[in-house]
C-alpha cells in the first residue's frame, strides 16, 4: 500500500446544508478531515474550517476522510451535550449510498459481524468473533452501476451501530468491496475509481432544543 500523503481539497465557502443557533449540518468532502489529526500537515480539517467561523463549535460525530456526506457540528455546549447522546444510543437516522464490486446475490440483506482494530496495520479494521465490538449494517441493492469498465452495483446502507470502517468491512466481507476503497477492496478495485465511492447521504435527528422537531438534511451522492 502506497505511503498516505495529505491533499485536502482547497479552502472555499463551507458546504453548509442547514445552520440555526445550535448546530451546524454540512457536506463534507472526500479527502478531507472531519477533525485535525496530531501532525501539523493534518492540522486542516472540516471542523479547523468550521472553528474559523464559529470558534465555539464542537465536534458532534464524525466521517472518514475518504467519504464524502452529512456530518453535524454542535455550535453550543448544550447542544453538543444533547446532540452525542442521540448518536450514543443511536437515536440518529443515517443513510449512505455506495458503489461496490459485482452484483450481490441478494436484493438486500443484513452483515452481523464483530468488529476490532487490526493494530499492526491501523487503521484498517477487521472481523473478530471473539473480541470484536457488535457491528450491524442493513443493506439494499438498488441499480447496476459500471465503474473504470468493471461491474458493480449501487447499494443503500443503513448502519446500526457506527464502528470505525464498519460499512467498509462489512462490504468486503461478504464479497463486494466498495470502489475506490485503498484498504479493503482488490487492486483493480481500488484503482477503478479516483475516489471512495460511500456518501453520507441522509441524516434524520431531534434538534437538541425542541423535542417535537425532527431535523433531517440530505446531500445528493456526488457519483
Amino acid at each position: 500500500m502506497e505511503p498516505f500523503i495529505y491533499n485536502p481539497p482547497p479552502p472555499g465557502p463551507l458546504p453548509i446544508l442547514y445552520e440555526d443557533a445550535c448546530l451546524l449540518a454540512l457536506d463534507k468532502p472526500a479527502g478531507l478531515l472531519s477533525v485535525p489529526g496530531r501532525l501539523a500537515e493534518h492540522r486542516d480539517s472540516l471542523y479547523t474550517r468550521v472553528l474559523a467561523l464559529h470558534p465555539q463549535a464542537m465536534v458532534v460525530h464524525r466521517l472518514d476522510l475518504a467519504t464524502s456526506g452529512v456530518i453535524v457540528i454542535a455550535k453550543t455546549r448544550d447542544a453538543n451535550r444533547k446532540l452525542s447522546r442521540q448518536f450514543q444510543e443511536r437515536r440518529v437516522e443515517k443513510l449512505y449510498e455506495a458503489v461496490v464490486e459485482g452484483v450481490p446475490a441478494d436484493g438486500q440483506g443484513l452483515i452481523d459481524l464483530p468488529l476490532i482494530c487490526d493494530w499492526p496495520n491501523r487503521p484498517r479494521q477487521i472481523v473478530d468473533h471473539s473480541q470484536g465490538k457488535p457491528s450491524q449494517t442493513a443493506w439494499q441493492a438498488l441499480e447496476p452501476a459500471q465503474v473504470g469498465g468493471r461491474v458493480g452495483t449501487r447499494v443503500r446502507l443503513r448502519p446500526l451501530t457506527g464502528r470505525s470502517h464498519q460499512l467498509r468491512v462489512h462490504l468486503a466481507e461478504i464479497g463486494h468491496p466498495i470502489f475506490g476503497d485503498r484498504f479493503y477492496a482488490s487492486p483493480d478495485g481500488a484503482d477503478a475509481a479516483e475516489r471512495l465511492l460511500l456518501h453520507a447521504r441522509d441524516l434524520q435527528l431531534v434538534h437538541p432544543e425542541d423535542d417535537r422537531r425532527i431535523l433531517r438534511f440530505q446531500a445528493p451522492y456526488p457519483f
